[in-house]
């Protein structure tokens, strides 16, 4: 399944999690491997401060193995589904898996370029 996520940066931590970025080690240890790198790449800075992406996820409740990963740098705020459950492939058992190779959210990540601006570049901007 595709998540929308959205949340808020801990200022404390933004230094810690430009140099996991940077060293590859952001998310060491996850099942989820380089999807934390792929997500903080398209991830979008709002103007409010709120941080959004989508992710994909395998677990039965989202984002369970990988929220650790994201508490330890973020407040999350919202976990809503990017797209309708209906037509999941992943999910409806058609094609296990599909959510890695699906562009069911092509769409709405096409919009988050018109939206805020590119959180990796705020990062190293500081």
């Amino acid at each position: 399944m595709r998540y929308l996520v959205r949340a808020r940066l801990r200022p404390e931590k933004k230094k810690a999690l430009l140099r996991a970025i940077e060293n590859r080690t952001l998310g060491a240890g996850s099942v989820a491997g380089g999807e934390y790198l792929r997500v903080m790449n398209n991830a979008r800075l709002l103007a409010n401060g709120d941080v959004k992406w989508v992710e994909v996820c395998y677990c039965e409740e989202p984002l369970n193995e990988e929220r650790p990963y994201w508490e330890e740098y973020f407040e999350i705020l919202s976990i809503t589904d990017a797209h309708n459950r209906d037509n999941c492939k992943d999910l409806s058992g058609e094609e296990p898996r599909a959510c890695g190779q699906c562009n069911c959210t092509a769409r709405l990540e096409a919009q988050f370029e018109r939206q805020g601006k590119g959180f990796l570049k705020h990062l190293e901007a500081d």
